[in-house]
């Protein structure tokens, strides 16, 4: 008789916002420690957040609709927004773009200071 192979584990309904919160908790030290200077700007992050989470948004709510687009519902939380979103989805669209700038911006300030330290 053959063993049978274990089964995968399934992370949770949480799984989707607890990588969110990773990612946000793995680049927060970029904000705190390099100076990065994107929290300590909220309207600059506002402005360049809002066409991203709105255009993205509308486009998988259209998605959702048609039917060409759909969510695992074990690894979301079950909340949805109008349209089908699920909450997660609209905090992805913040959130991703936000540690990308995040991290941008720490390796920016980094360049410059290297830059001013050079002979």
């Amino acid at each position: 008789m053959r063993a049978s192979a274990p089964r995968p584990r399934r992370a949770g309904r949480w799984s989707y916002l607890g990588l969110l919160g990773g990612c946000l908790a793995v680049t927060l030290p970029l904000e705190l420690v390099l100076g990065a200077r994107v929290w300590r700007r909220p309207g600059r992050l506002a402005l360049t957040l809002g066409p991203i989470v709105s255009g993205f948004s509308l486009w998988d709510v259209v998605a959702i609709s048609a039917g060409h687009w759909a969510f695992d519902e074990r690894s979301t939380s079950g909340r949805k927004l109008p349209g089908g979103l699920p909450i997660e989805e609209l905090a992805f669209f913040a959130v991703i773009p936000t540690c990308a700038i995040l991290t941008f911006e720490a390796v920016s300030t980094l360049l410059r200071q290297g830059h001013r330290h050079r002979p």
